[in-house]
């Protein structure tokens, strides 16, 4: 149910206030250095650390085990990421702390994930493996939760698009330059795990120093468990909008992962690459060149133009396009192509949708609760996709169900987003 703000608090001064104050260079510089190192931290991992880990633990005669394995932890570091997201959202949208709602909630973040980053290079047990990519994960949904909703806090409307790019754009940075200095500058996987960590403390550190608006007393909710659970749960019947936003980011993001979490093993299995690591960093290169291009300039085009939808829909459509060439022609020339259209497709998604995603939530009071349930619409199809995935390869042998799997995901994203009306 949507409330408004409490009568007792000036709105022009309320934390709940909806933004109309433009935020600045500097703002948005502490706020993409932030999610750099965010991503540089939870996509290295994913990509190259944890797949190579597992491998080198199992040792298995049949490589589709080390898949099985990979897709089993990252499905079981998705269930705890379903309840750490809503529920940590909705705690830094009762805290009332002086330094304000959402920055007490950065900082434990960036602890749990960092420490949890180091504890992972040491385990050699593969449930200890486990164990710690869990808390990790954790800590990022502690620490996305959190910023994410500092775009509805802190940003207008008709500039989300150009932020939200900013948000998106260090993800395709945190991908090659996390892969470049874990393969250059290291050669033990433990050490790549602590210097990710540090790296995320330190870029983390000046948004921290920025200005975040304290609850008042007077507008705080009661936290009970009660409300908490309750919360969870958004009707799409009557807020259809969320619903079908929801379902469309569920959708495509599933897409993408399939398309790029197990490229590694793609590229060593299916392709039988024997420079299988230098040439995924060539892949994450291009893709993110077209990551970066499509969520600065089209983010921004769509707050100018005052357009969401078609941005959407296009993007999903050309994910599905480059899924469907990695299923139908199985090569590194045409991998390169389509890694151009995944960044390109996924670059425009990410910083657009991220924008649209802040216009059709229920309730101000409840900003950091209601992104924190779509939040788990993309940070969990990351972590379930190479279960999916994994259960493709079990099934047929080889890569191209992954990939038309991949396709068929993103293109009924594509769809789902048509159906929101409240926004153009």
């Amino acid at each position: 149910m949507t409330r408004a703000a409490p009568p007792l608090t000036d709105a022009a001064t309320s934390a709940l206030a909806e933004p109309t104050r433009r935020v600045g260079a500097g703002w948005i510089a502490s706020f993409t250095t932030v999610w750099l190192g965010i991503w540089m931290a939870q996509l290295t991992p994913v990509q190259l650390l944890l797949p190579a880990q597992i491998d080198a633990q199992l040792h298995p005669e049949n490589w589709v085990d080390s898949v099985v394995a990979f897709g089993a932890i990252s499905g079981i570091a998705a269930i705890a990421t379903i309840i750490a997201y809503p529920l940590t959202g909705a705690l830094s949208d009762r805290t009332t702390s002086r330094f304000g709602r959402r920055r007490p909630w950065i900082a434990i973040g960036a602890a749990v994930f960092g420490l949890s980053l180091i504890m992972l290079g040491l385990q050699t047990e593969i449930w200890a493996i486990g164990a710690a990519w869990v808390a990790a994960s954790v800590g990022f949904c502690i620490m996305t939760a959190a910023l994410t909703a500092t775009i509805s806090d802190q940003v207008p409307v008709n500039q989300r698009g150009f932020v939200s790019g900013w948000m998106s754009a260090p993800q395709a940075v945190g991908i090659i330059v996390g892969l470049v200095l874990v393969t250059e500058l290291v050669s033990d996987a433990s050490l790549g795990y602590v210097m990710l960590a540090v790296i995320l403390i330190v870029l983390a550190v000046p948004f921290l120093f920025r200005a975040d608006q304290p609850l008042a007393p007077s507008e705080r909710e009661r936290v009970t468990a009660r409300s908490i659970i309750a919360g969870f749960w958004i009707s799409p019947r009557k807020h259809p909008d969320f619903g079908w936003t929801l379902l469309s980011r569920v959708l495509v993001s599933v897409g993408n992962a399939l398309g790029t979490s197990l490229l590694l093993y793609f590229l060593m299995f299916q392709l039988n690459d024997v420079n299988a690591a230098d040439d995924l960093i060539v892949l994450t290169l291009i893709y993110m060149v077209f990551v970066i291009l499509a969520s600065l300039l089209l983010g921004r085009l769509s707050d100018r133009l005052g357009r969401r939808k078609v941005f959407v829909f296009v993007a999903s459509a050309l994910q599905g396009v480059a899924a469907l060439m990695l299923a139908l022609f199985p090569d590194l020339t045409v991998a390169m192509v389509a890694a151009g259209l995944l960044g390109l497709g996924y670059g425009c998604f990410l910083s657009v949708d991220q924008a649209l995603a802040t216009q059709v939530l229920p309730d101000a009071a409840s900003r950091g609760k209601d992104l924190g349930i779509m939040n788990i619409a993309s940070a969990v199809p990351q972590a379930v996709a190479p279960m999916i995935g994994a259960a493709a390869v079990v099934a047929s042998g080889s890569f191209v169900l992954v990939f038309l799997l991949g396709a068929a995901f993103s293109f009924a994203g594509a769809f789902a987003v048509a159906r929101v009306r409240s926004v153009r």
